[in-house]
């Protein structure tokens, strides 16, 4: 059995670093014909650059290339697949067919099939490993069971969806943001209908409830199944997320990559930790349940009665330098001297008091209210740059 990669999105630069020191072993990434069009997509050279520096960590790039395809970029897609290869990144990720031969005429690129397929059960995994796929993304939908037995008859890698956003449709294959939007959910302009709040009728009569009806899907987390993930042998555990901020991806990945270390490493004294459940929970605006992994897929892992997403403000600010005791920050919330924080960077984390304060100009100060001020903490605790302070969480029981 072999160890399982972390896989962590990234939508720029910045965010792939940041996914890479903080744990992941890949990150996947968009370019040109991928489904986040309002990302911040990587251009070929800093797609060049991502794998550069991801290869000097001895780590993994992989580009989505995975948007349903239209014959006016059949030529394009191609001079697109060549630069990839120029690239050298170490999987494209598609659905499209297409695409596929395309990529196997015309390079040597390692093909992986991205959920988008809604693969589900053997035959097709093996369908598409004769395809010349050597890695499937499997649909969200998979049980357990479905993966088990997929992962007994074929032999090809498998990847699988550990925490992140869900879609109300079939792994993504709706049209409600086209019918209604004009955006096309399938070519990275989903306009998430299913958030939306909709008036409920029966026979023509409105229904009236305490909240309007919407049929959003609450967050997947398979935190809890990491042991049953890592004993199936599953190749790759993947997180949603390319348009989510750094401080989400430092966390989650951080705290996933503790979890999978922690059960590899020992996994006969390994116990769950609550206290990561409580770091993710925070981390999000929305509740995360298994979805249909455990089978036990019904009304209570979606909001139909609304919901309330409030707004995250754990996250204080970003580590720019330290010298002389004084860690050099970038505010993104509200703090004051006082307060008890939490200082985590990869593979380090402490609580301390904030005790001195001091603006640009090196005067003391108490309160820290301006977006994106620049202000010097003291710390007897060496950090570095990317190192982030967040709230602190009180220690709660295993």
């Amino acid at each position: 059995m072999t160890k399982p990669e972390l896989l962590a999105p990234a939508g720029d630069l910045e965010r792939l670093k940041i996914a890479l020191l903080y744990g992941a072993d890949a990150v996947y990434i968009g370019g040109t014909f991928n489904l986040r069009a309002n990302a911040d997509n990587f251009t070929v050279s800093e797609i060049s650059k991502a794998v550069k520096f991801a290869h000097s960590l001895n780590k993994k790039v992989y580009v989505t290339v995975n948007i349903a395809m239209h014959n006016k970029e059949l030529n394009k897609i191609i001079d697109y697949l060549k630069e990839l290869d120029e690239t050298s990144v170490d999987a494209i990720i598609v659905s499209d067919p297409a695409i596929i031969k395309l990529a196997k005429e015309h390079t040597n690129l390692v093909i992986h099939l991205s959920t988008q397929a809604s693969t589900l059960n053997k035959e097709a995994a093996l369908f598409w490993k004769n395809e010349g796929v050597s890695r499937i993304v499997l649909g969200r939908e998979c049980h357990m069971e479905d993966i088990k037995d997929i992962k007994d008859n074929v032999d090809i890698e498998l990847e699988v969806f550990i925490h992140g956003a869900m879609c109300a449709s079939y792994s993504g294959r709706c049209v409600l943001s086209n019918f209604l939007t004009s955006r096309d959910s399938n070519r990275g302009g989903c306009s998430q209908i299913c958030r939306w709040d909709f008036d409920l009728k029966e026979n023509g009569e409105e229904l009236k409830g305490e909240k309007p009806f919407t049929f959003c899907t609450k967050d997947l987390s398979l935190m809890k199944y990491i042991p049953e993930l890592v004993n199936l042998g599953v190749d790759s555990l993947k997180i949603e997320g390319r348009m989510r901020s750094a401080y989400y991806i430092a966390t989650i990945v951080s705290v996933y990559r503790k979890v999978i270390d922690e059960y590899w490493n020992n996994p006969k004294e390994y116990e769950y930790n609550l206290k990561y459940e409580q770091v993710l929970r925070r981390c999000a605006n929305r509740d995360s349940v298994p979805q249909f992994f455990n089978g036990s897929f019904g009304k209570d892992v979606q909001y139909y009665n609304g919901r309330m997403e409030v707004t995250n403000q754990d996250f204080l600010g970003t580590v720019l330098d330290y010298s002389e005791g004084l860690m050099k920050v970038q505010q993104r919330n509200y703090f004051k001297k006082g307060d008890l924080i939490t200082v985590f960077g990869p593979n380090d984390e402490f609580d301390m008091v904030i005790k001195e304060i001091y603006d640009e100009n090196m005067d003391e100060i108490d309160i820290v209210r301006h977006p994106k001020q620049i202000v010097y903490i003291k710390s007897d605790r060496e950090v570095a740059p990317n190192y982030m302070i967040k709230k602190a969480l009180y220690p709660i029981d295993k």
